[in-house]
């Protein structure tokens, strides 16, 4: 089933989860799947004829404590057509329009968290209106950690292909810069999750004795998480993320965490089932806003 348009529900206690999905893109297997070898990998995500294998751009609307925030913003509109080509991007409208699907416009938006500022997280903070990049949500505070902020403004050679200025510039005035774990409101906090970059963060939603974690790239796809060997080729600190998923690991089944996929076409939430020393995403019961 593609859920990109459907915009599945899950209520969690007092809160309202809708997933939104800005597209999908194509990128390569060795970048996403890092040590694994391909006889391995393409069994869980079949690769084109570039080697390429399909990722979605899962965003997550939260409704909660009277706020409405968005949790990352996808690619956006901004890629020429050369770039959008290249990921062989697909958007129907993206975010934007999903938001409209709702009855919402960026207006209505209060505040926006990235988990980290690659491209493909961050690329809709803005958009480009009458020649000129302005942020997209006018009234957000774009939460997201100062190391990452820092890491984002000044790339090195490895990552200045993914932390672009128009992402970022526009967006000074409207920033809440994190310092470490910080609750947003009462029932959702940021959390340090290490590894993907030195100040990647994931989204914790806690309500009516429930819990929900927004993994960002932590672990992509459902089998990063069921395999902890299993990390990208694109992490600065592989082996930071080898021991965050661990922990992460042990707590989603302890508490039953509904987890929350960013990159998965497939499965983009579930709870993390382990049986026989074998771990198993389960996927997540949920309903359509269509």
């Amino acid at each position: 089933m593609d859920l990109g348009w459907c915009m599945p529900t899950i209520t969690l206690g007092q809160t309202r989860l809708t997933l939104l999905r800005d597209g999908t893109f194509w990128m390569d297997g060795g970048g996403v799947f890092g040590l694994v070898p391909r006889v391995l990998w393409e069994r869980v995500a079949p690769p084109d004829d570039l080697n390429r294998v399909e990722m979605a751009l899962n965003c997550l609307l939260i409704e909660a404590d009277g706020q409405r925030i968005l949790v990352e913003t996808g690619m956006g509109g901004k890629l020429s057509e050369r770039e959008a080509g290249f990921f062989n991007l697909s958007r129907e409208g993206g975010l934007v329009a999903r938001l409209a699907d709702l009855g919402l416009t960026p207006a209505d938006i209060d505040l926006v968290v990235n988990t980290h500022l690659h491209s493909d997280h961050a690329g809709g903070n803005t958009a480009l209106v009458d020649g000129a990049v302005v942020p997209t949500f006018p009234r957000a505070r774009y939460c997201v950690q100062r190391r990452e902020w820092a890491a984002a403004s000044f790339p090195d050679e490895r990552t200045r292909a993914t932390y672009l200025p128009e992402n970022l510039q526009p967006l000074a005035s409207q920033l809440r810069l994190l310092n470490g774990d910080e609750r947003l409101t009462p029932s959702v906090r940021c959390l340090v999750t290490r590894g993907h970059t030195l100040a990647h963060q994931s989204v914790l939603i806690e309500s009516g004795g429930q819990r929900a974690l927004f993994l960002g790239d932590l672990a992509p796809f459902t089998v990063h998480l069921e395999r902890l060997a299993w990390i990208t080729a694109f992490d600065t600190e592989p082996l930071e993320t080898l021991e965050t998923k661990r922990a992460i690991v042990r707590w989603a089944v302890e508490d039953d965490l509904l987890l929350i996929f960013d990159h998965d076409p497939r499965v983009p939430w579930g709870r993390l089932r382990q049986r026989d020393g074998k771990l198993t995403v389960e996927p997540a019961t949920v309903t359509s806003n269509q």
